[in-house]
């Protein structure tokens, strides 16, 4: 089943959206290629020379036993306290090496996706996702390389998917030479759900670790989070990605899917105008959903 954009969020709206409503949103063609300004969208075979010698870092570097190390890391958060608002304004210094779209600010394109869901009516919990989704890579802050901050996340612990973005690099992972990890599911069994599966290590994990017991944020919010860069599961669909999900996996990913088109489909070479008012909105909006220091 496809539907309109229009509809698509008149469906939203509805009570019976999360029980009825299909895993596929289908923006037309001619959006799914290209933004209002002309770009296109995760084109990685015409990407810059720097993306791909990102990936070729990333897929060579992220393990199970690196994911592993680093979230047992930072699950303490004892890096530091800052407000929520302090550490996105932070996010105008950086600018993600892996994307193959844009070279904005991070605090730019966290403005763009915010105001998108906000232009289609979407509820204030997902406005303040949008913005604040990205918020994770203060992990560059405490000195972690970019490789081990943003790109494609994808499951480690079993066979890689052929979906995955520059699958090729992945030929150096030593991952790749140790057969448990080498079956349809390897560590893992089919419904054992996304919470007991390792992803590659970044801002994505990073910041559900850091709000999901210090923010008001509801259930499918931190799910958003958690799982917005897991590219070959939510956009590819590799069928034993989709597998490993339970039942309350697939009614949240619902979510992650809504918010991709918003992520993904906003992001412009133009710059926001009006900040003073946007700024005042979203204030509002961490103020409620964040409120004072918390731990990273």
């Amino acid at each position: 089943m496809k539907i309109s954009r229009r509809g698509f969020i008149a469906a939203l709206t509805s009570s019976t959206f999360v029980s009825q409503f299909p895993l596929t949103f289908a923006l037309s063609e001619d959006a799914k290629q290209t933004n209002k300004d002309g770009r296109s969208f995760r084109n990685y075979e015409e990407a810059p020379e720097h993306v791909r010698q990102f990936y070729k870092e990333h897929h060579a570097k992220q393990t199970h036993a690196f994911a592993k190390d680093r979230l047992a890391f930072y699950q303490s958060l004892n890096q530091g306290k800052e407000t929520a608002w302090g550490m996105l304004e932070q996010l105008d210094k950086v600018v993600d090496n892996s994307d193959p779209d844009i070279d904005l600010s991070q605090l730019e394109h966290s403005y763009q996706t915010a105001e998108a869901i906000r232009r289609d009516g979407l509820p204030e919990w997902l406005q303040l996702t949008g913005f604040i989704h990205d918020m994770g890579k203060a992990l560059v802050f405490w000195g972690e390389p970019q490789w081990a901050v943003v790109g494609d996340t994808f499951p480690t612990g079993l066979r890689h998917s052929n979906r995955i973005v520059c699958f090729d690099y992945l030929e150096a992972n030593p991952d790749s030479q140790i057969p448990e990890f080498n079956t349809d599911f390897g560590l893992y069994r089919p419904g054992i759900s996304l919470d007991q599966v390792t992803m590659t290590w970044g801002h994505d994990e990073y910041l559900y670790q850091v709000l999901k017991n210090q923010s008001r944020l509801p259930e499918e919010a931190l799910f958003v989070i958690r799982y917005h860069s897991l590219y070959p599961l939510h956009s590819a669909r590799d069928p034993r990605y989709m597998a490993l999900m339970n039942d309350q996996d697939r009614q949240n990913m619902k979510w992650v899917e809504v918010f991709n088109q918003y992520d993904l489909y906003s992001k412009s070479s133009l710059v926001q105008k009006d900040k003073k008012a946007l700024e005042k909105h979203y204030k509002e909006l961490v103020a409620q959903y964040i409120p004072g220091e918390i731990r990273w």
